[in-house]
């Protein structure tokens, strides 16, 4: 690498990593980082892709149906999943109707393309195609991070959808921010930003879903890591939404939290935090902040003994749902306990994650 490149990437990664502005990077940062913007578009396009129609209903049980409506993004919408049978909807549809042994009526009204601000017109729309949705499944924040959505905007706008679909009744259960450091078509140093942009933002999204009153799940490291090793396998042909595969990945991770959130029995149902798993009650930044990092982490509100009224939002627990294989490091070794001076905000996972602001 020439000295000028090494100069261009220092300063770009240090303006984004919080060492400073994107001024701080100077005209020679600016200039890499819109030239590799640039190649991403070029490479991976900027239209919608196609969507799925997987609405309709699941099994062939026996009972009441149960009631699971869908919003989002590209990836809510199954674009990339090659058949309506594939996405992410039809798949947890599907594994509700045979675990419950009740038919699932599934609805859906995401837009390939949406950003967390529309969202709102979305639930409009969803609650007029399903009036009283037992759960309600949220997939958004790769448009956020790809268009640079202002965070705070993006998560005020998801935080206030979760409010009226909890105060319509239902559950909802989030998949946050995807890890978009997995796209190869993104050169770098831009992969690494909008990887860190991707972490921030399931972090912040974290806090905001909780405080709702919804649960989070953390899709990020997981599917990164997969992906990352098995493009081929993981990605469809655009090299930028997931195949088949990759959803049904993605699928298996929520299924857990959706199946606990009607109500149903899993191996989960009314166990206490596993500390050996890293699973705990603690902060909600905290948790939120380790979640973007660890894969398969849900994080629900929790009241806290010993805490008011006015700081039980502000505690959560972090349960792995998807199995002690996704637990800690890559190696299968349990993270770390919080460190002490954890519940003022500081995470114990090193710097790379920060506590959303």
């Amino acid at each position: 690498m020439s000295d000028t490149a090494a100069l261009a990437r220092g300063l770009a990664v240090r303006a984004a990593y919080g060492g400073g502005t994107l001024a701080v990077a100077g005209l020679l940062g600016v200039g890499l980082l819109r030239a590799q913007v640039a190649i991403a578009k070029h490479v991976i396009g900027d239209t919608p892709g196609f969507s799925h129609d997987d609405e309709g209903s699941y099994g062939a049980g026996i009972g009441d149906p149960h009631r699971i409506l869908v919003l989002g993004d590209s990836t809510a919408a199954g674009v990339g999943a090659g058949s309506s049978q594939h996405t992410i909807g039809a798949t947890i549809a599907t594994g509700v109707a045979a675990l419950s042994g009740r038919p699932v009526e599934l609805r859906n009204v995401s837009r390939s393309g949406a950003t967390s601000p529309q969202l709102i017109a979305q639930t409009d729309r969803g609650l007029a195609a399903m009036p009283e949705p037992e759960v309600v499944v949220i997939m958004i924040g790769a448009n956020d991070v790809k268009e640079r959505i202002d965070q705070d905007y993006a998560v005020r706008c998801l935080s206030e959808t979760v409010h009226r679909l909890r105060a319509a009744g239902a559950e909802v259960v989030v998949g946050t921010c995807p890890d978009m450091g997995t796209i190869r078509p993104i050169p770098q140093p831009l992969r690494s930003l909008v990887q860190r942009w991707s972490r921030d933002l399931a972090a912040a999204q974290t806090v905001g879903v909780v405080q709702a009153g919804g649960r989070s799940v953390s899709l990020g490291d997981l599917l990164g890591q997969e992906f990352w090793e098995q493009p081929a396998e993981m990605f469809s042909e655009d090299r930028f939404h997931p195949s088949a595969a990759g959803y049904a990945r993605a699928a298996a991770v929520l299924l857990p939290s959706v199946c606990d959130a009607l109500g149903m029995l899993t191996p989960d149902t009314g166990r206490a935090p596993d500390h050996h798993r890293g699973e705990r009650v603690e902060p909600l930044v905290t948790a939120a902040a380790r979640a973007a990092r660890e894969p398969g982490s849900e994080v629900t509100p929790v009241e806290a003994e010993g805490h008011g009224r006015h700081e039980r939002s502000r505690w959560a627990q972090l349960l792995r749902r998807h199995g002690a294989d996704v637990a800690g490091s890559r190696d299968g070794t349990p993270p770390d306990p919080p460190a002490p001076g954890a519940a003022d905000g500081a995470t114990a996972a090193g710097d790379e994650a920060d506590a959303p602001g």
